[in-house]
């Protein structure tokens, strides 16, 4: 079985090669690009386990090709960035991005933080891929949201994650421990940040009411809970 490959883009030549050295040394195969061009022809070519995206590129915005990894192929997306203002990383978390890390790094802390979104379950072909809910299905082999009329909404992967872990768990509590235990990812304030972006935007797309929504539920100092019945196809 060969390593994860991981993907990096960056425009400064110093930051990808301290990347690169630092998860070759762990045991990962890498790829770094410093053009966003020379990024996407290379997706073509093979597909990356997590891919590390700085937002500062020179031929491209950084923030769009973060939405479109996530959402249209599913990728596991972890910014690098010397954006260090709250609304920027909450920005890079509603497109889609997993995790943010912010430049200056260490690069032991990168690869942590890459290892962890390996250990963060991925849909398997094994895995039932559609499930059925309150009027809406959720197809996570196409990353869509359909309601009752065939209107289908995207989801990224990273919102996928958090979705599938309340529809397998309905009517629990499920602790926020526990969604840092499932999907990976350093505790603290920057998972509790991206937990809170990811439930709000899958709230908003199930046209769920932010004051009293009907499906997730926030048990305040406890965690959650999806009221819905399940049905998976």
């Amino acid at each position: 079985m060969s390593a994860p490959l991981i993907s990096i883009l960056d425009d400064e030549p110093a930051i990808r090669a301290i990347l690169s050295e630092a998860l070759t040394e762990a045991g990962f195969r890498t790829m770094a690009f410093g053009r966003a061009t020379e990024f996407e022809a290379a997706l073509k070519r093979a597909t990356p386990d997590v891919c590390l995206v700085d937002l500062g590129l020179p031929d491209r915005d950084g923030l769009s090709l973060v939405h479109r990894l996530a959402l249209e192929q599913g990728a596991s997306v972890i910014i690098v960035s010397g954006r260090a203002q709250v609304q920027d990383r909450v920005t890079g978390l509603e497109l889609g991005a997993d995790d943010y890390i912010i430049k200056p790094f260490d690069p032991a802390e990168v690869v942590a933080r890459v290892r962890a979104r390996l250990r963060a379950p991925r849909s398997a072909p094994t895995r039932s891929e559609t499930a059925r809910f309150a009027g809406w299905t959720a197809h996570f082999d196409r990353y869509v949201l359909e309601d009752a009329e065939g209107a289908e909404t995207p989801f990224s992967h990273a919102e996928g994650e958090v979705l599938r872990l309340f529809l397998e768990s309905p009517k629990r509590l499920i602790t926020r421990a526990h969604m840092q235990e499932s999907l990976g990812g350093a505790a603290g304030e920057s998972f509790d940040r991206a937990m809170d972006v990811r439930i709000s935007r899958l709230r908003t797309k199930l046209r769920e009411d932010p004051k009293n929504p009907r499906l997730i539920k926030t048990i305040y100092g406890a965690g959650y809970i999806f009221l819905g019945d399940v049905d998976w196809a």
